[in-house]
Protein backbone atom coordinates (compact mmCIF):
# COMPACT_ATOMS: atom_id res chain seq x y z
CA UNK A 1 0.00 0.00 0.00
CA UNK A 2 1.11 3.28 -0.75
CA UNK A 3 0.15 6.29 1.10
CA UNK A 4 0.71 10.19 -0.49
CA UNK A 5 0.58 12.95 1.66
CA UNK A 6 1.04 16.67 0.00
CA UNK A 7 1.82 20.18 1.50
CA UNK A 8 2.16 23.24 0.90
CA UNK A 9 -1.51 24.27 0.43
CA UNK A 10 -2.93 27.39 2.12
CA UNK A 11 -4.16 31.32 1.53
CA UNK A 12 -1.71 33.18 -0.84
CA UNK A 13 -2.31 36.40 -2.26
CA UNK A 14 -2.68 37.16 -6.41
CA UNK A 15 0.61 37.48 -7.46
CA UNK A 16 2.57 35.18 -5.68
CA UNK A 17 3.52 31.60 -5.20
CA UNK A 18 3.29 28.74 -3.55
CA UNK A 19 5.20 25.43 -3.41
CA UNK A 20 3.63 21.92 -3.44
CA UNK A 21 5.38 18.53 -2.29
CA UNK A 22 4.33 15.37 -2.50
CA UNK A 23 5.84 12.43 -0.15
CA UNK A 24 5.31 8.77 -0.90
CA UNK A 25 5.12 6.22 1.65
CA UNK A 26 5.48 2.10 1.09
CA UNK A 27 7.30 -0.60 -0.37
CA UNK A 28 7.90 1.31 -3.49
CA UNK A 29 10.63 0.33 -5.95
CA UNK A 30 9.66 3.28 -8.79
CA UNK A 31 7.19 6.03 -9.28
CA UNK A 32 6.90 6.06 -13.25
CA UNK A 33 4.38 8.43 -13.48
CA UNK A 34 3.12 11.43 -11.01
CA UNK A 35 1.80 14.74 -11.11
CA UNK A 36 -0.71 16.99 -9.64
CA UNK A 37 -4.32 17.50 -10.37
CA UNK A 38 -7.24 19.98 -8.83
CA UNK A 39 -10.86 20.00 -8.14
CA UNK A 40 -11.72 23.88 -8.38
CA UNK A 41 -15.42 24.23 -6.41
CA UNK A 42 -18.06 22.86 -8.98
CA UNK A 43 -15.52 22.00 -11.56
CA UNK A 44 -13.96 18.33 -12.07
CA UNK A 45 -10.84 17.23 -11.12
CA UNK A 46 -7.99 18.46 -13.76
CA UNK A 47 -4.46 18.14 -14.77
CA UNK A 48 -2.02 20.67 -13.37
CA UNK A 49 1.37 18.84 -14.47
CA UNK A 50 2.28 15.10 -14.33
CA UNK A 51 5.90 13.70 -15.24
CA UNK A 52 6.97 10.27 -16.37
CA UNK A 53 10.40 8.54 -15.90
CA UNK A 54 12.44 9.97 -17.96
CA UNK A 55 11.70 13.26 -18.23
CA UNK A 56 8.40 14.04 -20.33
CA UNK A 57 5.99 16.41 -18.73
CA UNK A 58 3.05 17.76 -19.03
CA UNK A 59 1.10 20.73 -18.04
CA UNK A 60 -2.81 21.61 -18.11
CA UNK A 61 -3.56 24.19 -20.54
CA UNK A 62 -4.46 26.86 -17.85
CA UNK A 63 -1.52 26.69 -15.73
CA UNK A 64 0.91 26.37 -18.74
CA UNK A 65 4.45 28.97 -17.89
CA UNK A 66 3.22 29.84 -14.30
CA UNK A 67 3.84 26.01 -12.99
CA UNK A 68 7.09 23.37 -12.90
CA UNK A 69 6.60 20.00 -11.53
CA UNK A 70 10.48 18.58 -10.22
CA UNK A 71 10.93 15.58 -9.09
CA UNK A 72 14.41 14.73 -6.26
CA UNK A 73 14.07 11.26 -8.41
CA UNK A 74 12.50 8.31 -9.12
CA UNK A 75 10.62 7.39 -5.60
CA UNK A 76 10.34 10.60 -3.62
CA UNK A 77 9.48 13.58 -3.78
CA UNK A 78 7.29 15.08 -6.51
CA UNK A 79 6.93 19.25 -6.19
CA UNK A 80 5.03 21.84 -7.93
CA UNK A 81 5.74 25.13 -7.92
CA UNK A 82 2.99 27.56 -9.39
CA UNK A 83 3.85 31.15 -9.77
CA UNK A 84 1.79 34.18 -10.11
CA UNK A 85 -1.29 32.57 -8.98
CA UNK A 86 -4.93 33.63 -10.07
CA UNK A 87 -7.77 33.50 -8.28
CA UNK A 88 -9.12 31.16 -10.43
CA UNK A 89 -6.27 28.54 -9.15
CA UNK A 90 -8.33 28.07 -5.87
CA UNK A 91 -8.89 24.24 -5.63
CA UNK A 92 -8.28 21.18 -3.82
CA UNK A 93 -4.73 19.88 -5.50
CA UNK A 94 -4.16 16.42 -5.36
CA UNK A 95 -1.35 14.41 -5.53
CA UNK A 96 -1.19 10.93 -8.07
CA UNK A 97 0.97 8.33 -8.52
CA UNK A 98 1.70 5.05 -9.82
CA UNK A 99 4.81 2.49 -10.03
CA UNK A 100 6.11 -0.92 -8.86
CA UNK A 101 5.64 -2.39 -5.45
CA UNK A 102 8.48 -4.12 -3.73
CA UNK A 103 6.03 -7.38 -4.40
CA UNK A 104 6.62 -6.55 -8.32
CA UNK A 105 2.63 -5.27 -7.96
CA UNK A 106 1.67 -2.16 -9.59
CA UNK A 107 0.20 0.55 -7.52
CA UNK A 108 -2.10 3.47 -8.76
CA UNK A 109 -2.77 5.92 -5.78
CA UNK A 110 -4.03 9.44 -5.02
CA UNK A 111 -3.65 11.69 -2.03
CA UNK A 112 -5.80 13.03 0.52
CA UNK A 113 -5.81 16.64 -1.20
CA UNK A 114 -4.79 20.10 0.42
CA UNK A 115 -6.41 22.79 -0.24
CA UNK A 116 -4.96 26.60 -1.49
CA UNK A 117 -7.06 29.83 -1.68
CA UNK A 118 -5.62 32.25 -3.73
CA UNK A 119 -7.15 35.98 -2.61
CA UNK A 120 -7.47 39.03 -5.01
Amino acid sequence: QVTLVESGGGLVQAGGSLRLSCEASGSIVSITSTGWYRQRPGKQRELVASTVSGGTTEYGDSVKGRVTISRRNDRNPVYLQMNSVKPEDTAVYFCHAAGLLRSFKGFDSWGQGTQVTVSS
